[in-house]
């Protein structure tokens, strides 16, 4: 192979004019610009940190990174890019179940007319009529994953999980959610293990809660609203029907609580509704309502230091 020699080794956004000698050389000559363990250190701190310090008050919280999450984040930050979206995702790897379809097949299923979504998105698929096939359910989520991440007003944490919500007595006396309590994954999971590892908070006059249905993290903040008080017990998610599943879900997208909007799947186990399988329209649709009862909220409210106050 042949060498390709260059001394620009300038990122796109630099603050510095240094050159190095390199060498793109397949052929065994390859030379990297120099670089101390420290310097890769203290690039992850400085980044990791003064973006929990940023973000320490967002305008929404998404707390969830599947594929309702993670739609919510991309029509959000694309029709409100003034607004600091966060997304806290307890798993390393974001995506939620929609890296693949049913019964760990690769083939996703999308019914219209959510099959729009696609389109904006640049995923091709196949047309069946009453749906859309997308030939990899990796290539929906990759491609999302990827245009969420690439927006400046978007941040994803991932290995974090919400061990709680704040919840306080707002303006007119009620009970709203007003932020998410976090701590490592790692951590969250070691409790037993270990003594006194207190969380950190994230304040936010918005949180979307996305987290799915019952599982080891699942509907999280269904079954905190119930141990909280906030509501009386979880109507649990019925068996499969795919016809009645995915049109309550985006219908019944909404402010489950003041504060806390609930989106996809977490829906099914607060509401009492159906489960859909492998079928992801609803995700999609349920995503982008979420999106909008945020924006609604938000554009009807004072906020103040990331508190809503009338």
């Amino acid at each position: 192979m042949t060498p390709v020699p260059t001394t620009d080794t300038s990122p796109v956004v630099s603050n510095t004019t240094h050159k190095y000698d390199v060498l793109e050389d397949y052929d065994g000559h390859y030379r990297f610009a120099p670089i101390e363990e420290s310097q890769v250190s203290r690039a992850m701190i400085k980044r990791y940190f003064n973006t929990m310090y940023e973000r320490a008050i967002s305008d929404v919280v998404i707390v969830g990174a599947g594929s309702a999450g993670l739609t919510c984040a991309w029509y959000l930050a694309h029709t409100r890019p003034e607004l600091k979206i966060t997304i806290i995702e307890a798993n390393v790897a974001p995506g939620g179940g929609a890296w693949l379809g049913g019964q760990l097949m690769s083939p996703m299923v999308i019914r219209k007319p959510a099959d729009g979504f696609l389109r904006q998105l640049g995923v091709p698929y196949e047309d069946e009529g009453a749906f859309v096939v997308v030939k990899h359910a990796a290539l929906f989520t990759s491609t999302l994953l990827s245009q969420v991440l690439a927006m400046p007003n978007v941040v994803l944490m991932n290995a974090t999980a919400v061990e709680d919500l704040i919840i306080h007595q707002d303006f007119r006396g009620l009970q709203r959610v007003a932020g998410v309590v976090t701590n490592w994954t790692l951590v969250a999971l070691n409790h037993d293990t270990q003594s006194c590892m207190d969380p950190n908070t994230i304040t936010a006059p918005i949180i979307v809660s996305a987290t799915g249905h019952d599982g080891p993290m699942g509907a999280f903040s269904a079954k905190r609203l119930v141990s909280a008080g906030l509501t009386k017990e979880l109507g649990n998610m019925r068996g499969l029907d795919m016809n009645r599943a995915e049109p309550a879900i985006v219908n019944n997208t909404r402010e489950v609580v003041p504060g806390l909007i609930f989106t996809g799947m977490e829906l099914s186990e607060h509401d009492g509704s159906n489960r859909m399988g492998p079928t992801f329209g609803a995700m999609i649709a349920s995503g982008i309502k979420a999106a909008h009862v945020a924006s609604k909220i938000l554009d009807s409210s004072e906020i103040v230091r990331g508190k809503i106050v009338g």
